[in-house]
């Protein structure tokens, strides 16, 4: 049985050799299967109408490889400190997928699913082999664009009420903050309905992954542009203060046309904050770091992979106009 790696992934287990300007911390995994996933999720060269590479996700290449020899490659690595599971929608999914889990279960590594909606008894059997989170990535920060992304009008199979229900349940099994869920800014919401979308993840006790939109040659979203750095750094900055409890939706000011403009704490702490770099490091589960999934080496860096120095942080500061004191 094969499965895909990411590159990264795949040369921090000797599996291949290429430059790595940052170590990925988790191993990147993807069920293989030949074909396209049955799902069209407008961003992803995996979906049904892509004429993307059918190795890639998002702008990263997934070479597939045994699953068995990855299996040992897994046993005797350092660093790393989860396993990642990406899951493919296609027929017989659910039986690639427990053996990939079961196979790499004396890894020993906490790991991580992330999946479609699947049925309670699936979920169930996940926790009870061992999982130790699982994600249900909704993506779209509105009923409405995540109907037009990856939904009904997308040709897809998904509905946001069974993707909400699906993260209920999985909270029922797996525990507060033990579910994890996605949301890719830039998909056409405004930074307030991005906001109000990490509040009620954080409210219902569901960890929010951010991602920055990153159109992919080939799939039905390429011509769409990348979110402005300034207002991905204004959405990380407010997912920060949510979660950690420093700030909330009813707090934070918006202007007319739905941009932050007061993140609801004073200025001495969210100097602070963003001076230690902590907010523009990539939200995930525990350990993800997911190096250049939405960067290119020299070009700005939507997610850090490691912690950005003090001196990037000021001139961050300085450029985005964030804070016009920083120093």
């Amino acid at each position: 049985m094969k499965v895909r790696v990411s590159v990264g992934t795949a040369s921090v287990l000797g599996l291949c050799r290429c430059r790595l300007d940052a170590e990925p911390t988790t191993a990147y995994l993807m069920l293989y299967h030949d074909g396209r996933c049955t799902a069209n999720c407008g961003f992803c060269p995996q979906a049904r109408t892509s004429t993307a590479r059918t190795d890639m996700l998002s702008r990263v290449v997934w070479p597939p490889y045994d699953l068995g020899e990855v299996s040992e490659a897994l046993k005797g690595s350092k660093g790393l400190r989860r396993i990642c599971v990406q899951v493919v929608n296609y027929p017989g999914f659910w039986g690639d997928l427990i053996q990939v889990v079961s196979e790499l279960s004396d890894a020993g590594l906490p790991m991580s699913v992330c999946c479609q909606p699947v049925s309670r008894e699936m979920v169930w059997e996940l926790r009870d082999m061992g999982v130790e989170r699982v994600g249900i990535p909704l993506d779209a920060a509105t009923p409405e664009l995540f109907d037009m992304v990856k939904g009904r009008s997308a040709g897809g199979p998904y509905t946001w009420r069974g993707h909400m229900e699906a993260i209920r349940e999985a909270l029922e099994i797996f525990g507060p903050w033990m579910v994890s869920t996605h949301l890719i800014v830039g998909l056409g919401e405004t930074e307030l309905e991005a906001v109000e979308f990490i509040q009620r993840m954080a409210d219902m006790k569901v960890t929010t992954g951010l991602f920055a939109f990153t159109p992919v040659r080939g799939t039905r979203l390429e011509g769409l542009e990348r979110p402005s750095l300034s207002s991905y750094r204004r959405v990380q900055l407010a997912h920060t203060l949510i979660y950690r409890g420093l700030s909330n939706l009813g707090r934070m000011e918006f202007d007319e046309e739905g941009r932050i403009t007061d993140f609801g704490v004073d200025r001495e702490l969210l100097l602070d904050i963003i001076l230690s770099g902590e907010a523009f490091m990539t939200k995930g589960c525990p350990g993800c770091n997911r190096p250049f999934y939405n960067e290119e080496p020299g070009r700005p860096m939507y997610n850090y992979p490691y912690k950005p120095s003090r001196e990037r942080m000021v001139e961050e500061a300085r450029m985005l106009g964030l804070l016009d004191d920083a120093a």
